[in-house]
């Protein structure tokens, strides 16, 4: 058995959603293993995604771990066996491994909702103003890093899922750059709002209700909701969520915010009035 190096963000979940079916059916490393004919230490590297497993095996387990689910099981198989190796490999090596881990959760996805704070979503940000969001890290980018940040992050914008948006006012005024910059970038907005699978809504400085929109999130629709994932910005990178508490929790959240944001028609409105005073 070959290990991998370095398993993607989908190969991990894989074996954590293995390891809950096994725990689930009250049942130790070693009697999962027993039924595959292998050890704990087979089984443990299938469970932290070092190892594959086969829909023969993957099907062998659920059944021993009496899922019943037959629709997240044929997910799970799907994950087991998909050898995509999409765009983002381009980049493996160049980047951090969290943006080769989103652009796959893009891939896999069926639909995304996001809220945003304090700044434009990457899936929706100009070329200018992503480059003007890379170049305020710390420590600073070189040039060459830049430029494959902004690259990488065009070509994650070529998802065609439902994407909604709920975007705060004080991300619209934010100039990460110059009032062009932020010009253009209102434009963009403006025009992905009009595409029939995006839905962008603004909660305005003097709408009640505010509290429920105050922390960034993105909410990334699985195959089936138990392979759902909410992403949040980490200091080094992303991290993922996938416990059914905390999705829970952050599908609520994501209604909470929505209801109380203007709906598309009044949110184009808005931003084109504050556009006009650029």
């Amino acid at each position: 058995m070959v290990l991998r190096r370095e398993p993607t963000a989908r190969q991990l979940r894989l074996g954590i959603e293995l390891r809950r079916l096994r725990e689930g059916a009250g049942l130790t490393a070693i009697e999962a293993a027993a039924l595959l004919g292998a050890n704990r230490v087979q089984m443990s590297h299938i469970e932290n995604g070092l190892a594959g497993v086969s829909e023969q095996r993957l099907r062998r387990l659920a059944s021993h771990y009496a899922c019943m689910d037959e629709e997240f099981i044929d997910a799970l198989v799907a994950m087991a066996t998909d050898r995509t190796r999409g765009w983002w490999e381009e980049y493996r090596g160049l980047l951090p491994t969290s943006f080769l881990d989103l652009s796959e959760l893009d891939h896999h996805a069926v639909f995304q909702h996001e809220v945003a704070v304090l700044y434009v979503p990457g899936l929706l940000q100009t070329e200018d103003y992503a480059r003007a969001v890379f170049s305020g890290r710390v420590p600073e980018l070189t040039h060459d890093e830049l430029e494959l940040r902004v690259s990488h992050r065009m070509r994650r914008q070529q998802l065609s899922i439902p994407y909604e948006l709920v975007i705060h006012e004080s991300a619209l005024r934010i100039r990460v750059s110059d009032r062009a910059a932020t010009r253009a970038q209102l434009a963009r907005l403006l025009e992905r709002s009009e595409a029939d699978h995006v839905t962008v809504r603004v909660i305005p400085f003097d709408l009640d209700g505010f509290a429920r929109a105050a922390s960034t999130m993105t909410y990334v629709g699985g195959s089936v909701p138990k392979l759902d994932t909410v992403v949040r910005d980490v200091p080094h990178g992303s991290a993922f969520i996938d416990s059914e508490g905390q999705l829970s929790v952050f599908r609520t959240r994501f209604r909470k915010v929505e209801a109380v944001s203007l709906d598309p028609s009044r949110s184009r409105d808005f931003m084109n009035r504050l556009t006009k005073e650029l």
